[in-house]
This record gives structure tokens, C-alpha cells and sequence, in this order.
């Protein structure tokens, strides 16, 4: 393989300068995605496609043609406007509408205060309290957290027994995991009983389509809780 031609370096790096005006624009406006959809849920234009409804005012007309251009949604359901509906077997709006409310966004504004000096979460530095004793004070937000984890519970573990715990170690750092599976062993009465553990494990199964949603479950833990996430099950003396 020859060596690279200055005309050819030229090149690569005018594409390189053409992609980054396109992405920086990504990242300017990256939350308008969370604002419309969140918009989108509250006034519910997916329920009016799924339902074939004409919106009853001007602003939800422009918002649905917008948001059909937007999400590429035609005249009818799809599975991702199914997620979006307020209520339903695939609905993920209750997870949507708690990560984007003002109480869940407030902490991403001190993320830099965790990593250079604060040993306390965003989330404290935000709110005064962690995320599950300003939960216990405030029952608005308390019933937007619950609402969440139950969507949540019933699109990843809909195979698991009705009730059984899950996404609780991402949470609490090592140790305190070490304590919670500890007590879980001495529950189980069988000698040949079982513990399910269902998260989401940082650095497992690289390049695969979930790859993100894990990065990005990680940053979510760091910027509301003091240990939570990037989990080394190994580490650990778990077994995967």
C-alpha cells in the first residue's frame, strides 16, 4: 500500500471539517430530541396516530406533522410510536418523562464538579439530598420515579417472576452490592435455589448495538448517585 498523497490528506481532512460542522450541530441542539418527544407524550400525539385523532388546536397539528417528520412516523402505529403512547404493553413514556424532568436534568449541570473536586453526586449538589431521600420528600417526583422503574421492569425482565427486584446493584458501589447478594443468598431457602441479577454490565460485549445505552446508563449513574454503574462482575466474584 503506497503512502498517503498530500492532495489525499487534503481531502480527508475537508471531509473531517464537513462532518464536524455537521455534528457539532448534534450536540448544540441534541436536547431539542428529549424536549419534542417529552412534548409529543404530554400532549399525546402518539395516541392521536395510533388512534387516527386530528389534533384540536393549530399547535398540535404543526407539533404532529413535525414529529411525523421528525421520528419518520407515518398515519398509523409503529413500533416506535407504540413507545410513546401514555399507556401500553411497549410504552416507555413514563421512563422518558422522569429522565426529562427538571428535577432529573438539574444534576447534569454540576457533572464537572464530580469529576474534579465533589466526592457527593451531582444529583446532591443539585437538590441537597440523594436521589432516594429527596424521592421520600417529595411525593411528585416519588410517584414519577416509580412510574419510571415500573416501565422500565416491564419492558427488560417481562419474563421474571411479577415482584422480583431488579436494576437495584447499578446503585450502590461494590461493597454495597457485595452486602445486598450476600443477603440474598441467606434468603434463599434451596440448596439448589437460583439469583437472577438483570444489569447492565459496562464493558461487556463491545461493539454490540447496546453498547451506548450502557455508556450511557453509566453517566446517568455518576451524575445521581455517588457509586453507582460500571460494575466488574468478575471483580466482584460473579460468574457471568
Amino acid at each position: 500500500m503506497g503512502s498517503v498523497t498530500k492532495k489525499e490528506e487534503e481531502i480527508r481532512e475537508d471531509e473531517e471539517e464537513a462532518q464536524a460542522e455537521v455534528e457539532i450541530w448534534k450536540y448544540l441542539f441534541g436536547f431539542t430530541n428529549m424536549a419534542v418527544v417529552k412534548c409529543a407524550i404530554e400532549l399525546g400525539i402518539a395516541d392521536a396516530i395510533e388512534n387516527n385523532e386530528c389534533p384540536d388546536d393549530t399547535i398540535r397539528v404543526i407539533l404532529l406533522a413535525w414529529m411525523r417528520s421528525f421520528l419518520s412516523l407515518p398515519h398509523h402505529e409503529t413500533a416506535l410510536s407504540r413507545r410513546l403512547l401514555k399507556k401500553g404493553e411497549k410504552s416507555m413514556a413514563d421512563l422518558l418523562l422522569f429522565e426529562s424532568s427538571h428535577v432529573m436534568l438539574a444534576p447534569w449541570h454540576n457533572l464537572s464538579s464530580r469529576v474534579l473536586k465533589d466526592k457527593s453526586s451531582p444529583f446532591e449538589g443539585a437538590h441537597g439530598d440523594d436521589v432516594w431521600k429527596y424521592a421520600s420528600k417529595n411525593p411528585v417526583h416519588s410517584k414519577l420515579l416509580d412510574d419510571a422503574m415500573a416501565c422500565d421492569a416491564r419492558l427488560v425482565v417481562p419474563e421474571i417472576v411479577e415482584g422480583c427486584p431488579e436494576w437495584v446493584l447499578h446503585d450502590w458501589n461494590d461493597e454495597e452490592c457485595i452486602k445486598i447478594l450476600e443477603n440474598c443468598k441467606e434468603a434463599i431457602q434451596s440448596d439448589n435455589g437460583k439469583l437472577i441479577i438483570v444489569e447492565a454490565v459496562v464493558g461487556e460485549e463491545k461493539g454490540d448495538k447496546h453498547e451506548f445505552v450502557r455508556l450511557t446508563l453509566d453517566m446517568i449513574m455518576m451524575s445521581h448517585t455517588t457509586a453507582g454503574q460500571r460494575k466488574d462482575l468478575q471483580g466482584m466474584g460473579i460468574r457471568s
